[in-house]
């Protein structure tokens, strides 16, 4: 019996060797049509291309991965490859992991100082950056140099100085005015090269030439093509992609009827079954008796703790793959998930994104986050976003689970869905109506907000955009903050100068058009405008109203002043019959009023702002006279301080009144 097995196993290991050499060298024999080239040190082969190797109307690779071999003075065989208007020499290629390694051409060819190029466009391109890279940022012409940067001294003069520092090196909300720099820019290098130069400004032409990494993904298109072996191409005549097949065929579809590949697959697949079967049947015949052995000393418990003790990921890889601790979702899956986008899915639309509701293919719900571009500067919000949200949890702050990698055809971010819309909505859009969110409801959802800003900040991370658009709310109308991963983008990668103005139109920090800052007292401003937003229901701005009420916190401000605060309250919120109501609402209007100041020395931190706030809804402040707003230790009211003394002096003089005198 035993011979009659080995002689077996022999013979069809036999077979299987012979049928899968014969695979082997049909799946990796040269493509008649896909011929690989060496252009000095680096081996053109698929999806790239040598220009100028296949006919005018079609080649082989992807579109875009053309690579040109030419010759530079004494140089030879030299890859230069195009992005989009500029060119880039190409040091290295690994196939393995796809990435491609560039240098600036200019960089390339320099022998002292160099064009520095920040305009690299890899938009239209199946290219990103990887994450062996790192940001440097280039000043050029300041009148002095800061102390993190390095001067660059074939880039100095004897007025002007040049410099150059990691984007990661430079103080969050560093303030360049004061260098009076004309200009600058953000360049990339391998990060190896970056951590071995000793003196970064005198060598940062070494940093240039160490190159960007760059890597490439699939093509969705050239999936099936892929899938069966063969090799994806580009038909210029008629913008189709084809198909490359081993056997020298080309087709608009894939392989598996092309030549003789289907025929050996499926007698290889036949023989390896057959052999599998076999191994199978010998490997159950041995486990049998050695677990009929163990059993005698075990227990029949054994093999039921053995089996219970293997990881539910074994059956499901997918769950293995993560980043920053966050599950990674294929396209594809998010695609199917929001019926392709489908317009009729938008849960709103912010100023890096559209969110779409989705669900999932286990059942969950969720927001679908998709930035607008695939370039490298949303490539660096996208990681941002991730790697903040990934290590930020607060039960009033909306939940990552997941994200596409920056690989992926288009930047997706995955979020829990939150079904009852935004205080917006429930405000002052199509959610809203007349009593439907009573003043106990509005002063929880502040509570609520200021809580997770509190912990925001105290986390080293500013909002930038706290709106009551960003304000979600589930079902039992607790409140959930969102697109704040973005949050320290800003001045990272823009100039100070030329920085475009952050933050949402009616809630942006008077002082940011001054000096372009965005710090934790900018969010202290905007959430001064939710609060009187939660005190009218009236939008943070509105052109149909009068012109110097067209932001609502200007409209607020004036009628706080004028003693008018009635004007301004939601008539539904009983303001004017239900006394608590009523002190508690001045009590939040003084607050709001100390949150709106030019100055952000005059305004409170979130964390006294919190404060202030649970005093409030604990009925903790200073109880006063029904004809009356706010009294203070002197027995002035709120209408006597607006009227003889600046509206920063009341502010200060509040911060010594009612919100500091209340109990917890």
């Amino acid at each position: 019996m035993s011979n009659l097995l080995l002689s077996l196993s022999l013979c069809l290991l036999l077979s299987l060797f012979f049928f899968i050499s014969i695979d082997a060298q049909s799946s990796n024999s040269i493509y008649p049509n896909c011929p690989s080239y060496n252009c000095g040190n680096i081996n053109i082969s698929y999806p790239f291309w040598r220009i100028g190797s296949e006919t005018s109307t079609q080649f082989c690779g992807y579109p875009g991965f053309g690579i040109n071999c030419s010759s530079n003075g004494d140089q030879r065989d030299i890859p230069i490859i195009k992005l989009e208007y500029d060119s880039y020499y190409i040091q290295n290629i690994t196939y393995g992991s796809r990435s491609i390694v560039l240098q600036d051409y200019d960089v390339f060819t320099a022998v002292d100082c160099p064009r520095v190029n920040h305009n690299i466009s890899i938009e239209n391109l199946h290219l990103n950056f990887s994450d062996r890279n790192v940001n440097l940022r280039i000043h050029f012409n300041c009148n002095r140099v800061p102390h993190f940067a390095h001067e660059i001294p074939c880039l100095s003069s004897r007025t002007n100085k040049s410099c150059v520092n990691s984007v990661h090196s430079e103080p969050a909300d560093f303030n360049w005015d004061e260098y009076s720099c004309d200009d600058d820019v953000i360049v990339t290098t391998v990060l190896d090269v970056f951590r071995s130069i000793n003196e970064l400004g005198i060598e940062f032409i070494r940093a240039l030439r160490g190159g960007f990494e760059l890597r490439w993904w699939e093509i969705d298109d050239c999936e099936m093509c892929e899938n069966s072996d063969g090799r994806c191409g580009y038909n210029n005549g008629t913008k189709e992609f084809m198909c490359f097949c081993s056997n020298g065929t080309t087709t608009k579809g894939d392989c598996k009827g092309s030549g003789r590949n289907w025929v050996v697959k499926a007698i290889a697949g036949v023989v390896g079954s057959l052999f599998g079967i076999f191994v199978m049947g010998g490997i159950w015949y041995i486990l049998r008796r050695r677990n009929n052995k163990k059993k005698r000393y075990y227990g029949s418990s054994y093999m039921s703790r053995n089996i219970s003790s293997y990881p539910s990921s074994i059956t499901d890889p997918e769950k293995n793959d993560t980043y920053h601790g966050v599950q990674i979702f294929k396209y594809r899956e998010l695609e199917k998930a929001t019926n392709y986008f489908d317009s009729k899915k938008e849960l709103g639309d912010g100023g890096f994104g559209t969110v779409y509701h989705g669900k999932l293919k286990d059942g969950r719900e969720v927001a679908v986050k998709r930035l607008y571009e695939n370039n490298y500067k949303r490539v660096e919000q996208f990681m941002n976003e991730v790697g903040i949200l990934a290590h930020l949890r607060h039960r009033n702050l909306v939940s990552l689970y997941g994200c596409t990698t920056h690989h992926s055809r288009e930047l997706l971010l995955v979020y829990d869905y939150i079904p009852n819309g935004t205080v917006a909505d429930h405000l002052h859009g199509e959610k809203s109506k007349p009593g439907s969110l009573p003043w106990i409801t509005r002063i929880k959802i502040a509570t609520e907000t200021a809580s997770a800003l509190v912990y925001l900040h105290a986390s080293d991370v500013v909002h930038r955009d706290v709106k009551t658009n960003n304000i979600l709310l589930d079902n039992s109308f607790s409140v959930k903050v969102a697109d704040f991963g973005l949050s320290r983008l800003f001045p990272t990668d823009v100039t100070h100068v030329s920085t475009a103005p952050q933050g949402t139109p009616g809630y942006v920090d008077p002082e940011y058009h001054e000096c372009y800052q965005l710090t934790s007292k900018s969010d202290v401003y905007s959430f001064g405008v939710v609060l009187i937003e939660l005190i009218s229901s009236k939008p943070a701005v509105d052109i149909t109203r009068h012109r110097h009420e067209i932001n609502l916190s200007n409209m607020a401000l004036n009628k706080i002043r004028n003693d008018a605060l009635g004007e301004l309250v939601d008539p539904s919120l009983g303001f004017e019959t239900d006394y608590e109501v009523r002190k508690m609402i001045n009590a939040v209007a003084e607050l709001a009023f100390r949150c709106l100041q030019n100055e952000r020395d005059c305004r409170p931190s979130m964390e006294e702002v919190l404060e202030g706030l649970n005093s409030i809804q604990n009925g903790g402040y200073v109880k006063e006279k029904e004809e009356d707003l706010v009294l203070d230790d002197d027995g002035l009211s709120l209408k006597e301080y607006s009227q003889t003394m600046s509206p920063d002096s009341v502010a200060i003089a509040w911060s010594t009144s009612t919100i500091s005198t209340s109990g917890g």
